[in-house]
């Protein structure tokens, strides 16, 4: 009986410890890879192949974009095929699959539907037209905020009184009017699209806008610095209307300054358009701007006469001449002494208001040059030295030295001065050009409006 007693301890002992320090194997049914990803049942699955399939088709059948998605599942390997609308669906099916529990791997072979009678291009067309009917009441309110806003502006930029008074001149008026209604129209614009939520797309409109104004920064260089020009010409009044000047060569009466060119009536009548990026940039010579001008004119004299004496004379006939003016007093001096003569230089000054300045210096120069030779100061041609070689026949010295040689033609006379009774010369000064550019002025009331010129400013 005792040894009975101890060989049930001694089985009791040997069988514990084994039990009690084995491992815990996991459950067969619930794959190990699958234990770190989340399970869409919270029912455990025992991983058939028949409930898998089920599970799917069940999960399937209440998205309508999975409709068409057929499911087979074969030791635990799901195949998907059939169409979905889009791609992004393709992916979103394989995830869902994978998901389930006892699921190995997914054999994806979904496409995209892009047949027309499949539904996918109609579903989504009829798609946004939905969802854009359900925002028209959100885009009618945003577009009447804009247009409010558009119209607020036009009407501050539409008081053109006010703009008048407080810019100088109508182009500087006309440029703040443009900027005011930009501004309204461009705010306006901001506060709509944020309305209707495309603030993302006003950024890119911006940014687009941005670009595209650098490239036709570039593109009409010209153009815009032809703009600038205009307005600071407008602000600076470098001319009046009906100014003799002479802007980089081109000489003209003034007529007008638009927005774009200065308009010149040149000396014979033709019109002369500068744009006034060249005008900004150009020197500019105003005859108008002092009446009194100065002119000047050479004569020579023979190298044996008296410079001094022959100044004198010239000087004194200058200042017998009426439309010569006394202050500043005409002057004479020696300019250089060639080979053959001196070279004297005659100055005068006129009054433009009161003598044409052409026909002064012509009046002028007939009347030194009769005192200089009524002085007995002689007037030298150009003398040339010839040189003959063997080949020319000699003249008889007694046909040079009494002058009997002469070129071809007939003897030269001298004028009879005393045949002709020259009259008072008329130097007043021709008005004909200033009376063509102001009659234009006066019958072109259009062209004057946009006049840039402005009396009322002073002259730079």
């Amino acid at each position: 009986m005792t040894r009975l007693i101890v060989a049930l301890l001694l089985s009791l002992v040997a069988i514990s410890p084994a039990s009690a320090l084995s491992p815990v194997t996991p459950t067969p049914d619930v794959p190990a890879a699958t234990a770190a990803s989340p399970a869409i049942s919270t029912v455990a699955e025992d991983g058939s192949d028949e409930r898998i399939g089920r599970r799917l088709q069940g999960i399937f059948g209440e998205l309508p974009a999975f409709a068409d998605v057929e499911v087979a599942v074969n030791e635990g390997v799901v195949t998907l095929t059939g169409t979905v609308p889009a791609d992004d669906d393709i992916d979103r099916a394989e995830g869902i699959a994978g998901r389930v529990a006892g699921v190995v791997t997914v054999e994806n072979r979904l496409e995209r539907d892009v047949s027309i009678d499949g539904g996918a291009a109609v579903g989504g067309l009829a798609e946004r037209v939905a969802e854009f009917t359900r925002l028209l009441p959100l885009l009618g309110l945003a577009l009447a905020v804009w247009l409010g806003i558009s119209l607020l502006g036009y009407l501050i930029a539409g008081i053109g009184a006010l703009w008048q008074r407080l810019a100088p001149n109508s182009f500087l008026a006309e440029l703040i009017a443009s900027a005011i209604r930009f501004v309204f129209v461009v705010g306006g614009l901001v506060v709509a699209l944020d309305i209707v939520g495309a603030t993302a797309l006003l950024g890119a409109v911006l940014g687009g806008a941005g670009l595209a104004g650098i490239a036709l920064g570039f593109a009409m260089r010209d153009t815009i610095e032809n703009y600038v020009a205009s307005l600071m010409l407008s602000l600076r009044q470098p001319f009046r209307a009906n100014d003799h000047v002479v802007i980089d060569g081109s000489e003209g009466r003034v007529i007008r300054l638009t927005s774009r060119a200065t308009v010149l009536m040149t000396l014979d009548g033709n019109h002369l358009r500068i744009p006034n990026a060249n005008v900004f940039k150009a020197t500019i010579l105003n005859y108008t701007r002092n009446p009194k001008r100065r002119f000047d004119f050479l004569l020579g004299i023979d190298a044996d006469d008296d410079p001094e004496v022959a100044r004198c004379v010239g000087r004194d006939a200058l200042a017998a001449l009426p439309f010569v003016l006394a202050e500043p007093p005409p002057e004479a001096r020696t300019e250089e002494v060639g080979d053959s003569n001196i070279v004297l230089k005659f100055l005068g000054w006129i009054d433009q208001q009161d003598s044409d300045w052409f026909k002064a210096k012509s009046g002028a120069i007939a009347a030194v040059k009769s005192a200089l030779e009524d002085a007995g100061f002689a007037l030298p041609e150009p003398i040339y030295r010839l040189r003959f070689d063997a080949r020319t026949t000699p003249l008889p010295f007694e046909q040079v030295e009494h002058g009997e040689v002469r070129s071809a033609g007939k003897p030269k006379k001298k004028p009879d001065s005393k045949a002709v009774s020259p009259e008072p010369e008329d130097v007043r000064p021709n008005r004909e050009i200033a009376e063509m550019v102001a009659d234009e002025r006066r019958t072109a009331p259009a062209e004057q409006e946009r006049d840039l010129l402005d009396e009322g400013r002073p002259v730079e």
